[in-house]
């Protein structure tokens, strides 16, 4: 049991047995040009799927399934709905919700504390993030514009030499990589090593986001914050929370040669109301099979002070309880602590 277990693709990619889901997507021919409208874009990569779940695959196409999806994406952005927050800015224009426009990579580096089958971990954060949540540790800069803007060929650069330096994988984070995705496609199709895709986001992605990432995603990486509504409105300041993150979830499941880890930080106060329910659910809908990180790391950063039930760290009492969640819902991949 364990990683290998839970994530037997993302191995093999490592071990040089398989190849990313991007570079076989860059496999697969698409007709479109620029003058297509969006509907009959949908149309054509509807198509380019079925031909890479088929395995119809071309060594050298004209044009390919990640460019249509990088072309939908940057259409996408001139009235945004990556997310659900669905804010309807031409962020080619505007800023958005998200406090994002043009993507800015706050920082880039080998990662090395990230779960054992990860590191060292080519990670890249970007600024900006379509939640507000009030304990983030990382505020400064999901909360701010911060960085720098990085051209996609130059990036693809950046990810091929931390691959020749050891990179078990690219690792998409923030803030978040969801406003990112246009930028990320468009990086990802002049990558020229194997390195596998982690996508690390908070899961509050459109359907069509999500289609967009069937195919290119390894790994996802997702956090699953809250076990209830009512949570991520008071600490994230999104609506419809459960309902979105388990359909992208589900979604995600059915992705094409996906693989998951899934990381939930436990709250104080919060095991009954967040941390339960969120088990209960992946051991159902997911299998207890899957990878899954119960994380002790909170404490209260940002503005989490304001908010009383969450002003301390975890007691040993509630560490306690959150391995014998675990047990009894009958994970068996899981990380605790």
């Amino acid at each position: 049991m364990g990683a290998r277990e839970a994530l037997p693709k993302y191995f093999a990619i490592l071990e040089g047995e398989d190849i990313p889901n991007f570079l076989l997507a860059r496999k697969v021919e698409v007709s479109f040009d620029d003058n297509t409208n969006l509907q009959e874009l949908w149309e054509v990569h509807d198509e380019g799927m079925d031909r890479l779940r088929e395995n119809d695959l071309s060594e050298n196409p004209g044009k390919n399934l990640l460019d249509l999806k990088a072309k939908i994406a940057d259409r996408i952005l001139e009235s945004c709905h990556l997310c659900e927050v669905r804010c309807g800015i031409n962020r080619k224009e505007s800023i958005g919700y998200c406090r994002v426009k043009e993507s800015l990579v706050a920082s880039d580096f080998l990662h090395y504390g990230e779960e054992p089958e990860l590191v060292p971990s080519y990670t890249v954060f970007f600024s900006g993030c379509n939640f507000r949540c009030i304990f983030c540790q990382n505020w400064d800069i999901s909360q701010f514009r911060v960085g720098i803007e990085i051209i996609p060929e130059y990036m693809a650069l950046k990810i091929e030499r931390a691959y020749r330096f050891g990179a078990k994988n690219v690792n998409f984070v923030g803030g978040e990589p969801t406003p990112n995705l246009p930028f990320i496609l468009e990086t990802l199709r002049h990558v020229r090593v194997p390195i596998p895709v982690i996508w690390n986001s908070n899961m509050y992605m459109s359907v069509e986001a999500m289609k967009l990432l069937d195919g290119v995603v390894d790994v996802y990486l997702g956090d699953f914050k809250y076990g209830n509504d009512e949570c991520a409105r008071k600490y994230s300041k999104v609506p419809r929370y459960w309902e979105v993150v388990t359909r992208n979830f589900l979604l995600a499941k059915n992705h094409f040669r996906a693989e998951f880890l899934i990381r939930h930080l436990v709250m104080p106060n919060h095991l009954e109301c967040c941390t339960r329910p969120i088990l209960k659910w992946i051991a159902e809908n997911l299998g207890r099979d899957v990878r899954v990180n119960v994380m002790f790391q909170y404490r209260p950063e940002y503005r989490a002070q304001e908010y009383k039930e969450i002003a301390r760290m975890l007691t040993l009492e509630e560490m306690e309880e959150a391995e014998k969640i675990v047990r009894e819902i009958g994970l068996k991949n899981a990380l605790v602590g």
